[in-house]
């Protein structure tokens, strides 16, 4: 089997000389685009992925602290078969205000799901918590989401320290004054005419591990070193805030024919990704949803997609922490 990656950064250094703007160049299934609202002085934002006509979309939650919106349409028991959109947001439960303006641009473009009254847009969502980073008063609104809607591209699309990821941290195990910056990540592959995209907001409790299991972004200790090499079982250091404080979102996309059972098999085998890049993953302390979402072009084995997906899931996260920046004092990967 041959599988081409394509997943190319590069930073733009502005004038701020603690952050940088790494944009991807990437490839996404036909009809797919994905936009940002970034606010760095509160280290919130949210993040919008358009899907084409009549995508068929899957979803699954683990953790204990999850928060969403409209997830409940997406079980395999319920007739909705398309989506229009996903919202993937800062502000906790607060930043779910982002999708009002979402289904405001979608239904400007006149896209929705069609009732004898008029079309109405299907956005799920769901948040990270990150009002312990920047402000806690300050949340993405209806008109945040709308200008993410406007800004969505299919081609350079900026990862790191933006939209939902500007306020993302990992490795948190350890307690708050240990962490390092999280962020938005993306990665795509081709297989013939399959396509898969992963999109990943990184705002996991536990560390980040490269290709080579190597500890890429996590706890630190005052003098730099990780704190997983004293401590391999990360035991969690308690009241220290770090409950309810962590999500990892995944949305892949396909150009593959998918029904709604399969896309939730997809999704299901996306959290695999995550396990291989976040150590620990899934905790108690953890909220993390993926979803899939299928535009139906053309049709492939059901496990080609989702190993492809699940290694693109933890290409994304990599690339999410390898392209952050230091925000509000907390700092970046540098490998």
């Amino acid at each position: 089997m041959s599988v081409s990656l394509a997943v190319w950064s590069f930073p733009i250094f502005t004038s701020c000389s603690d952050r940088r703007l790494s944009l991807t160049m990437n490839l996404l299934p036909p009809g797919f685009r994905i936009g940002h609202h970034t606010d760095v002085q509160n280290a919130t934002g949210c993040t919008v992925v358009l899907c084409p006509e009549k995508t068929v979309a899957g979803c699954d939650v683990r953790g204990n602290s999850p928060g969403s919106r409209e997830l409940s349409l997406l079980g395999v028991t319920k007739k909705m078969n398309e989506v229009h959109a996903v919202l993937l947001t800062g502000g906790s439960a607060f930043g779910l205000a982002a999708a009002d303006g979402v289904m405001r641009f979608l239904e400007s473009a006149n896209c929705g799901y069609v009732t004898p009254w008029g079309k109405v847009p299907i956005v799920p969502g769901a948040v990270i918590f990150d009002l312990n980073v920047g402000s806690w008063s300050v949340r993405p609104t209806a008109e945040d989401g709308y200008r993410a809607c406007e800004t969505a591209s299919d081609i350079v699309i900026p990862v790191g320290s933006v939209g939902a990821g500007t306020g993302a941290t990992v490795g948190k195990w350890a307690g708050m004054d240990s962490r390092m910056k999280g962020g938005v990540g993306i990665a795509s592959s081709t297989e013939g005419g399959l396509m898969v995209s992963v999109l990943a907001v990184v705002n996991a409790v536990g560390d980040v591990i490269d290709e080579k299991m190597k500890i890429l972004a996590g706890a630190r200790t005052g003098s730099g070193e990780w704190k997983a090499v004293g401590d391999t079982l990360r035991r969690f250091a308690r009241a220290k805030g770090i409950e309810r404080t962590n999500t990892t979102l995944v949305v892949v996309m396909t150009n593959a024919e998918l029904s709604k059972v399969e896309a939730t098999l997809i999704a299901e085998r996306a959290h695999d990704g995550m396990a291989r890049a976040i150590h620990p993953c899934h905790t108690s302390f953890d909220g993390d949803v993926a979803f899939t979402l299928a535009s139906g072009d053309v049709e492939a084995p059901l496990d080609l997609i989702a190993e492809l997906g699940a290694s693109l899931v933890g290409d994304a996260i990599r690339n999410g922490v390898r392209s952050a920046s230091a925000v509000a004092g907390i700092p970046a990967c540098i490998g």
